[in-house]
């Protein structure tokens, strides 16, 4: 019998049919990025990659005005969360501030590492001296926070020597994004911002040398399509597709919290490209929503029983959306 705790628990995509519209995903609904999609398909699957990946962690490098042994690919951001949990000097406790991504918590199990939660922002950063290795998503997924409090956790962590990891999964497709502490630890996973989370590919930027972080990934974390694709998405086609999609996903993510609150629906924007919506019964409207062809994010899992996420998508999608949440509701 599988414990528990190597369960996925996720809570996004099912393993049911393909919807018709999939608002459970937070990619971006104008995706794919045609430049990089090239990329991908261009790749020669019949040859290894780099096993070191010198040229994808220069060009990386390169990008983030940092030395090439301060980045380290992986296999998507999921396996870099749960390789950091294997540093041998990150063995004590993680802290993170939920409600959020489920998976920093889900790789403290197998690691057997304890997890402190903090209830809020101040609690954070009075738990943060008691942690070896701390995560938190900017901007939060799935409330769309952003911390005002970014500095001053880096500063603690920079004190007491921990590993403070920020998640950029959709800082891309923030509006205003916040500046970051340059002694931070930063995640990235563009697959999102370019609408191509079928592929796994992620990196790690940190302000140390990663050369052994590198070497506790297995052999070829990374395939030929995740490195063309990482590659791709630092070019100017892709940045300038990037650049223009998203204004258009402020402006959908605004209209589908319109048709909402039309609805009499409770809804929290965030800067990004997702939302919430309060619906009452989250896990059975989801199921409904399902049953019509409509893939919405439950966030039971993510301890908010009584809200759905959505992400922006193009209008014909949430127009779909809103009629059938008018027939569920």
């Amino acid at each position: 019998m599988i414990d528990d705790v190597l369960k996925p628990i996720h809570g996004g995509t099912d393993s049911g049919p393909p919807p018709r519209y999939d608002f459970s995903t937070n990619a971006n609904g104008l995706g794919p990025n045609p430049h990089a999609l090239r990329a991908i398909q261009q790749a020669d699957p019949s040859r290894y990659p780099d096993p070191l990946y010198t040229a994808t962690h220069a060009a990386l490098a390169c990008h983030h005005g940092v030395a090439p042994e301060q980045v380290a690919v992986g296999g998507g951001t999921s396996e870099l969360i749960h390789r950091l949990t294997r540093l041998r000097y990150l063995r004590g406790p993680m802290l993170i501030l939920p409600p959020t991504f489920s998976e920093y918590a889900r790789a403290a199990q197998p690691a057997e590492l304890p997890l402190l939660k903090a209830e809020d922002g101040s609690q954070f950063l009075r738990l943060l001296p008691q942690a070896t290795l701390a995560f938190l998503c900017v901007p939060n997924n799935p409330t769309g926070e952003v911390y005002d409090f970014l500095f001053e956790a880096a500063e603690i962590a920079d004190q007491r020597q921990v590993v403070l990891v920020l998640d950029l999964a959709y800082y891309a497709l923030c509006q205003n994004p916040p500046p970051l502490p340059p002694t931070a630890w930063r995640l990235y996973s563009p697959n999102k911002a370019h609408g191509l989370t079928g592929v796994r590919a992620g990196y790690l930027v940190a302000p140390q040398d990663l050369t052994y972080f590198r070497h506790i990934a297995p052999s070829w974390v990374l395939g030929v399509h995740g490195e063309a694709f990482l590659r791709a998405a630092l070019e100017p086609p892709s940045q300038a597709w990037l650049a223009e999609t998203r204004q258009r996903l402020w402006q959908l993510r605004a209209e589908l919290a319109q048709g909402l609150r039309a609805l009499g629906l409770e809804v929290q924007e965030s800067p990004a490209n997702f939302l919430l919506v309060r619906v009452g019964q989250a896990t059975q409207v989801a199921l409904a929503l399902r049953a019509r062809g409509l893939r919405v994010r439950d966030c039971t899992s993510f301890g908010l029983p009584e809200w759905l996420r959505l992400s922006a998508q193009v209008p014909e999608a949430q127009q779909a959306l809103l009629e059938a949440l008018a027939e569920v509701l």
